[in-house]
């Protein structure tokens, strides 16, 4: 049995996705928050349970019976230590056998904030006797691509990366590696690295928006505080724009960038090209 935490999520529904291409439908479980959100799922022949990580109660039924347990980490930035260690102690419980958590690329010594939260639960992991893998993974194409409407409206993509280079993949690329990984033997005590072929500052990104769309758009670098306050006047809460502000900075300071192809490799196909990305966004609006 393979269970798959937070999978309505954007993430976790491509794992299902690929896994069904790899393994039956019932030897999968769909542990979710809100299960009357997954009932697609259930008509697949996907079990669904409930599983919340704040509500540890619900994890203990979520993971009965499960061999391997897909973490997919918290979208809660702040919260994510204490309910990822609530699933932790769930699946120690449960006797899981391998246990894969969605992790940040070289989170060991990420200059992200985000590596934080990442680097105490690949602590937690290591001591909790459960064999583990760990999926180190890069940035979303799509998290840059979100910004291309309003590139287009305003002729400028704005950012905080400066001269930095991103090796973003697309969702759909990590989430087979997920499955990958999920399937094969001997996991436990790997740690992944995973990132796109290819890397790219957001002036190149932006260029190629430019490129694509056939309108003007430059990119603009701003000091890490001044994108955090465009963020925040176009609406996004503080919280979420100190983030990606902070997301930005490290990746001028190479924290998003990683050349080892470890995740095409994985995969057993080259990482999605960003054009690629850009392309299937700007046919969207």
């Amino acid at each position: 049995m393979i269970a798959v935490t937070g999978a309505t999520g954007q993430l976790g529904r491509l794992v299902i996705a690929a896994l069904l291409k790899k393994v039956p439908a019932h030897q999968i479980i769909a542990a979710v928050r809100n299960p009357q959100k997954a009932q697609d799922l259930a008509e697949q022949g996907i079990q669904v349970r409930q599983a919340d990580y704040s509500q540890p109660a619900t994890l203990d039924s979520a993971f009965e019976g499960v061999e391997k347990l897909l973490l997919i980490s918290s979208s809660e930035v702040g919260q994510r230590e204490a309910q990822h260690n609530a699933v932790i102690d769930a699946a120690k419980r449960a006797g899981v056998q391998l246990l894969a958590y969605t992790s940040l690329l070289h989170a060991d010594k990420s200059p992200l904030g985000l590596g934080v939260e990442h680097r105490a639960t690949e602590k937690a992991l290591s001591e909790s006797a459960i064999p583990f893998v760990l999926l180190r993974n890069g940035w979303y194409t799509e998290n840059y691509a979100a910004s291309i409407a309003p590139a287009l409206a305003h002729n400028a993509f704005i950012g905080s990366v400066g001269e930095g280079k991103i090796s973003s993949a697309a969702r759909q690329d990590y989430a087979e590696a997920a499955a990958a990984v999920l399937t094969q033997e001997n996991q436990a005590g790997k740690i992944y690295e995973l990132a796109g072929d290819d890397a790219y500052t957001l002036a190149e990104f932006t260029a190629e928006i430019a490129r694509q769309s056939g309108k003007k758009v430059d990119y603009i670098n701003l000091p890490e505080a001044d994108f955090a306050k465009a963020l925040l006047g176009a609406g996004l809460p503080e919280g979420l724009a100190n983030m990606l502000a902070d997301s930005d900075a490290g990746a001028g300071k190479g924290g998003l960038f990683d050349d080892s192809h470890t995740l095409s490799k994985l995969i057993g196909r080259p990482t999605t090209p960003v054009k690629d990305v850009i392309a299937a966004t700007l046919k969207t609006l």
